[in-house]
């Protein structure tokens, strides 16, 4: 019953660091997107309590971007957006546990540093195919305002290049660590 306890009020607590994060967000800014360290609960989440734990911190990272950051991208597709911000979340942390889950065995530092490149990626990813698949054409748009000659360039130069290198490198530094020090001191 400890155990469930502790689950209970872990998850609680990384549910509440992802809304205070990302709601932060907002304010730092390079480029177009904001920097989120949002994804570092996300992947400690999954390391500590698995895949669906994951998932459930990238659904709220989805829901309090749709309520903070989201506002240019729901002008153009209500759908789309919601699609977008939810998948993008969910399966960057379901896919951060099941990494995770599929190295631990072998090297719980591997399998932490793993998760934590996983994770941005998915969600990098599913954004780039949202943007693709909903707002191509506006995308192209913007691109062509800011001079560039291919909306693929501005989408990976514009939209997520920085910012996602960033918060990869971040996010491999803190949620090692901090899975690295949780492990200890479950112990």
């Amino acid at each position: 019953m400890a155990e469930k306890t502790r689950t209970i009020v872990g998850m609680g607590i990384l549910t509440a660091i992802v809304i205070v994060l990302q709601a932060m967000a907002i304010a730092i800014r390079f480029g177009t997107f904001s920097i989120t360290l949002v994804l570092i609960p996300i992947v400690v989440g999954a390391a500590l309590y698995g895949k669906l734990a994951g998932a459930w911190l990238g659904l709220v990272f989805g829901i309090v971007v749709l309520c903070t950051d989201a506002g240019a991208f729901l002008a153009i597709s209500v759908p789309g957006t919601i699609v977008t911000c939810i998948l993008k979340g969910v399966l960057a942390g379901f896919f951060a546990g099941v990494i995770y889950k599929l190295l631990e065995n072998k090297n719980k530092w591997l399998a932490v540093i793993s998760a934590a490149i996983v994770c941005p990626i998915v969600n990098t990813g599913v954004f780039l195919l949202g943007c693709s698949v909903f707002f191509l054409d506006t995308i192209k748009e913007w691109g062509q305002g800011e001079g560039f000659n291919s909306v693929a360039t501005y989408m990976i130069v514009g939209f997520v290049g920085l910012n996602f290198l960033v918060e990869m490198v971040i996010n491999i530094v803190l949620s090692s660590a901090i899975v690295r020090l949780l492990k200890v001191i479950k112990r």
